[in-house]
């Protein structure tokens, strides 16, 4: 019966099913690239600092994949969950003959839970072939924007296959439960006459989720006032999920009540008006267009405005703590020029080391335990450095720093590295024993200086080889443009204000936050897309009598085009505001921080793009949707009833 209910209206069922072959490719895909990035590819002949950051790209791409796959069930269940239930909906005439003619409630949990798992199987099916481009495409976005080196492939495995099917079908069930549960309660008669509890679209377990994740999400906004920067990163975060799962339970509720703000609309026509009443009144097929809408903006907006904070608020960070007007970029040998440049009060070099460092680190709960570095490892003269920076360390001093010492630099502040610890360093051609002696603070930079070492490690020829930023304090009384072209005259390389040095490093951090957001949210926006345009299309296809019966009461196919089309406008301008409240609370915690928005980074591009997608998006589906559903006389289509 599953199977024939299933043939029979393979037009309700052919959204749900995209959405599952969706999910199961992007999950699939997911996993066979992540298994890829387990299994670095270093070129022959490559040195330790190209062969570290070989390894962390394969390491920070295998936890990004994690985040995607996790993403794509979360998406998967949601979206497949949300159509299902507008699918049943749809059914309820249907079903509650079945239960006149004598079904039971059991037999229809039955029924539909049958209907669900063709479904996930079906869905499993095409998701393992459509898998296949999504992986060589996932695997695309990782080497064109930089993530990964051109060499990188996808590993594939016959065993994620059957994870697929597995998935797929648990994607189903798990999103068919709450409709199935709720289509066996209606009472029969109430269904057929769509009153009662049929005609009820906020269920208590909406109400619960929904005010849960809600107060749940103003909770966490309470704490980001009282949480430090990276522990409010993670509330912030939180909250764009939570807050958007808390809108998209109550959307039945919120989306219809935001329709009345656009009540000062109905002044422009009948049309305007018949639109805004449509949407207040056709609350379930409102809630699950916007639904889709306010997860996808509320994740996209807030999850980049957090990267994009975090980066700025990196470049704060690293401008605070510089003592100096000048960065300049050089190799090793020819940043020893610098200090004999007139009206140079001090100067402080910073070599990047292309040596690696093995930590061996003995505080009790590791002993033994070791750990590897090789990118990170800064040569620097520890009086100099204190002189043009105010960091200082939280345990031990810069001072020690002679000799064979090393000091875990901010970058290993979360690695548990302690004073007291070993670690060898591979020059090469020969090992150095060294210990560590004192310990840096963390900063607020993302890929922070790992370990500092003295600069008489490094031989001549790796200093003419080794990259260096030299920070220069000009002395009182001299003028900061006499110093830079001074510097500039030495020809050794790029001289930048400290300002104008940090904010090319948040550039960058941010280009590769957009990569980043790129692979995590790429394939998942399109997703959701797809689930937005599921919904106007099935939310059409069932208006055809709706449509017909206001053709008939006077207005032209061309009226009932447009009213439609204003009514979609509607609910997306709806669910893109709600989706950029959610994420504007998620940044509340940073506007009233003590920075405010010194460091607050809004993705206004972005924003733009969204709000520019959704209304092209709405207003193609809807007009092609709603043209199809009126192209049969209307006389034909109001007097036939299913």
């Amino acid at each position: 019966m599953s199977w024939s209910t299933f043939r029979e209206r393979w037009t309700l069922f052919a959204g749900a099913l995209l959405t599952v072959v969706f999910g199961v490719g992007l999950l699939q895909a997911s996993i066979m690239v992540s298994l890829g990035a387990e299994h670095p590819r270093i070129p022959a002949g490559s040195t330790p600092g190209e062969t570290a950051r070989i390894k962390d790209a394969y390491e920070g791409a295998g936890s990004l994949l994690g985040m995607t796959a996790m993403l794509a069930c979360f998406l998967a269940v949601f979206i497949i969950g949300s159509t299902f239930a507008f699918t049943v909906a749809q059914r309820r005439a249907d079903l509650a003959l079945l239960r006149t003619l004598g079904a039971s409630r059991p037999q229809v949990v039955t029924l539909l839970f049958g209907e669900a798992l063709l479904l996930g199987l079906l869905g499993s099916a095409g998701g393992i072939l459509f898998g296949i481009p999504l992986m060589w495409a996932q695997a695309y976005l990782l080497t064109s924007n930089g993530i990964l080196p051109d060499s990188f492939a996808p590993h594939w495995d016959n065993g994620v296959l059957l994870g697929s099917v597995a998935a797929g079908v648990g994607m189903a069930l798990t999103g068919s439960i709450a409709a199935t549960l709720r289509a066996a309660r209606v009472r029969p008669l109430e269904a057929l006459r769509d009153i009662g509890g049929a005609a009820r679209i906020m269920t208590p377990g909406r109400w619960i989720w929904g005010v849960g994740m809600l107060a749940l999400s103003v909770a966490m906004v309470a704490m980001e006032g009282g949480a430090d920067f990276l522990g409010a990163m993670l509330i912030a975060m939180g909250v764009s999920f939570s807050g958007a799962i808390g809108l998209s339970a109550l959307s039945p509720l919120v989306v219809p009540l935001a329709g009345h703000l656009l009540r000062p609309f109905t002044r422009f026509g009948p049309l305007a008006e018949l639109a805004q009443a449509n949407l207040r009144d056709g609350k379930r097929r409102a809630a699950a267009t916007a639904a889709p809408m306010i997860v996808l903006t509320a994740l996209v907006v807030g999850l980049t405005a957090m990267l994009g904070t975090q980066a700025k608020a990196g470049g704060v960070d690293v401008k605070r703590k510089i003592v100096g007007e000048y960065v300049v970029t050089s190799n090793g040998v020819d940043a020893r020029r610098i200090a004999s440049v007139p009206g140079v009060a001090a100067s402080s070099t910073a070599v990047t080391a292309d040596i690696s460092l093995t930590v061996t680190e003995n505080n009790g709960t590791k002993r033994g335990y070791r750990k590897k570095v090789q990118a990170g490892i800064i040569a620097i003269d520890p009086a100099a450095y204190q002189a043009t920076h105010t960091s200082r360390p939280v345990s031990g001093s810069l001072d020690a720093l002679r000799g064979n010492a090393v000091v875990a630099g901010p970058g290993s502040a979360e690695d548990g590295v302690r004073r007291g610890s070993t670690a060898v360093a591979d020059l090469g051609d020969r090992k150095v024993r060294l210990k560590v002696v004192a310990r840096m603070p963390a900063t607020l930079e993302n890929n922070a200086d790992a370990f500092f070492v003295p600069n008489w490690l490094l031989s001549e020829d790796m200093l003419a080889k080794a990259e260096a930023e030299t920070t220069v304090k000009v002395a009182s009384g001299t003028s900061p443009a006499d110093v830079a072209n001074r510097l500039r005259d030495l020809r050794i390389g790029k001289v930048q204000t400290v300002s104008a040095w940090a904010d090319a490093r948040v550039g960058e951090q941010m280009k590769q936050n957009n990569s980043v957001m790129m692979v995590l949210m790429g394939l998942s926006a399109v997703y959701a897309i797809v689930a937005i345009i599921n919904a106007m299309v099935i939310a059409g296809t069932e208006r055809r009598r709706e449509f017909a019966v206001a053709r008939l009461t006077g207005l032209s196919r061309r009226q009932v085009v447009r009213s439609a089309l204003l009514e979609a406008s509607g609910v997306t301008l709806i669910g893109v505001g709600l989706g950029l409240v959610v994420a504007l609370a998620a940044l509340g915690g940073f506007l009233f921080g003590p920075d405010g928005l010194e460091v607050l980074s809004v993705p206004w591009t972005l924003i733009v793009l969204i709000v520019l997608g959704a209304f092209g998006i709405s207003t193609l589906t809807s007009t092609f949707t709603t043209r199809a559903a009126t192209r049969p006389a209307p006389v034909t289509l109001a007097a036939a009833r299913e």
